[in-house]
């Protein structure tokens, strides 16, 4: 299983630790990813979402999981969370 946010894209970078003699080896920074359930209201079902603690923050600052998707471009979204957009979408049109 792959340690990418669906949310933002966040992944493993790599990077040196330094010690104090100037040593340098190779490391990984590893993102905080979060196997988590989000709560679609549009929809009202729980949707599960590999999401990093940064992500989690960016949902619940734009409005919550529908306010997210529809507002982010689907070319940008990670393509799990392409067909939930969709989903969203077709069930707001068919509300309006």
């Amino acid at each position: 299983m792959a340690r990418r946010c669906q949310i933002t894209g966040k992944s493993v970078m790599a990077g040196n630790n330094v010690s104090h003699a100037l040593n340098r080896t190779r490391r990984r920074f590893l993102p905080n990813v979060q196997d988590t359930s989000i709560y679609s209201v549009t929809l009202g079902r729980w949707v599960k979402v590999r999401a990093s603690a940064a992500g989690l923050r960016t949902v619940e600052h734009k409005g919550g999981l529908d306010e997210f998707l529809t507002g982010t471009a689907k070319t940008k979204l990670d393509e799990k969370l392409r067909p939930v957009k969709a989903e969203i979408e077709k069930k707001r049109a068919e509300a309006a």
